[in-house]
């Protein structure tokens, strides 16, 4: 719960706080509210201390949010990140929307963040429907994360991967938690306006991990 300056940011204009979460009928939903003046609610979770994963796949069957300045997120961080910090943990993000009409509220982006030479490096990819937006219907958002590579795929299509086995990349072949959010404005989605609708909520109807024996 909090700001940014409970240690994350990216100029993000939402306060978080555990009223912004509900489970009914089977289904998660986390909603992001405007609370007048440019301020926002919303809700982040994360499965720290809690239940983390290495390698397998990972299917996540969610409804998104829409508008411009919603950034809805799907993704993991890893498990040693309180001690070597960020980027060094590494960061998969599994599924991130930048909400914002045509071109955007039809588009997911796969990525994953590492520390390489002192520096922070990614590598990316997305997808885009074919028809509708991504708040029209569920979709599956998945992983297929081995030793030596991680692919993204949207309703079981392949579009992304990255070979993750170079010894530069060894954060992916450490255990990882996951982390579900909408976050609100931001450097990357820009601020909400005027033709951004509250609330909007992300809606997760399962998380599915399937790992070797």
């Amino acid at each position: 719960v909090g700001t940014g300056d409970n240690g994350w940011g990216n100029k993000e204009l939402q306060s978080y706080s555990d009223q912004n979460t509900t489970v009914s009928n089977g289904f998660l939903f986390i909603e992001a509210r405007s609370e007048g003046s440019n301020n926002y609610s919303s809700s982040r979770i994360i499965t720290r201390d809690k239940q983390s994963f290495q390698y397998g796949r990972v299917d996540i069957r969610a409804l998104l949010p829409k508008g411009q300045g919603i950034w809805p997120a799907l993704w993991m961080l890893g498990s040693n990140f309180s001690s070597v910090g960020w980027p060094r943990c590494g960061e998969i993000d599994i599924m991130e929307l930048v909400g914002g009409g045509e071109g955007k509220d039809d588009v997911v982006h796969g990525t994953v963040h590492w520390e390489q030479d002192g520096q922070r490096a990614l590598f990316g990819g997305d997808y885009q429907l074919p028809t509708g937006i991504f708040n029209d219907e569920f979709h599956v958002f998945s992983i297929i994360w081995t030793e030596n590579a991680i692919r993204w795929l949207v309703d079981d299509i392949e579009y992304h991967v990255i070979n993750t086995s170079p010894a530069e990349l060894d954060e992916f072949r450490n255990s990882f938690f996951f982390i579900f959010n909408v976050a609100v404005g931001g450097d990357w989605p820009g601020s909400p306006d005027g033709s951004t609708e509250f609330p909007q909520m992300m809606v997760v109807d399962y998380v599915r991990v399937f790992q070797p024996n």
